[in-house]
């Protein structure tokens, strides 16, 4: 399928995304993205980023992610390799020194697409909690999301029976304490409450404001897989 979101940053339209997601063989799923600073906010901060990330179709669990984020005058490419054991990051930037590499060991661990699959699978009934630990590009993160219930919502793609999530990010720091998220306060995630379990809005309370993202539109490659 392939899907388009708008992101805005407190009231002003701020980034376009699009995310492609195939199934290139039979063990494997793949996610393709981009996003792009739009308008007011790219005068301000000009970011363009793309993402690949697959994940073993039967276990759900990350194989591979690769990040590449252009900021200005600079370009940061981040490379994660997963294992049964736990990841091995790469990041390199240019202008800049040679690669930093870091190694973060721990079990059943996810990337962020292979955390979305995780969640999409599980049976989220009300008031239920769900405790993972994620590595998106440098560290590690305990993500803790519980289910607040079911609601009705509007976004542009149109309107859907939802799952509404709360999300908070404690990072794990090199002794493996919990430390709180310098920029991340908390978000409230919206999925549609069907087969699909369309990701349809985020609202996250970050240091500079509230970030919104909203579903845009979404094609199904075969329409007979899509959910009423």
């Amino acid at each position: 399928m392939r899907a388009k979101y708008i992101f805005s940053w407190s009231g002003f339209p701020g980034a376009n995304a699009e995310v492609r997601l195939t199934k290139p063989s039979g063990d494997r799923v793949q996610l393709d993205g981009s996003i792009h600073t739009i308008g007011l906010v790219r005068t301000l901060w000009k970011f363009d980023g793309t993402q690949n990330a697959s994940a073993n179709a039967s276990t759900l669990q990350p194989i591979e992610m690769k990040q590449v984020e252009n900021l200005r005058n600079k370009k940061t490419v981040t490379v994660l390799s997963f294992d049964s054991t736990g990841v091995s990051s790469k990041e390199t930037e240019t202008p800049g020194k040679g690669p930093k590499v870091r190694r973060f060991d721990f079990p059943h661990l996810f990337d962020l697409y292979s955390s979305l699959l995780y969640l999409r699978s599980q049976p989220l009934q009300d008031r239920s909690i769900q405790r993972i630990v994620v590595y998106p590009a440098t560290s590690a993160y305990l993500a803790t999301i519980t289910v607040l219930g079911r609601e009705r919502l509007a976004v542009p793609s149109g309107t859907y029976n939802t799952i509404k999530f709360d999300l908070q990010l404690s990072k794990i720091g090199k002794t493996r304490e919990l430390e709180p998220h310098r920029k991340f306060r908390r978000a409230t995630v919206w999925i549609s409450d069907d087969a699909d379990r369309l990701l349809l809005k985020v609202q996250a309370q970050i240091f500079v404001g509230t970030v919104l993202a909203e579903l845009q539109s979404v094609e199904f490659d075969d329409p007979k897989s899509a959910s009423p």
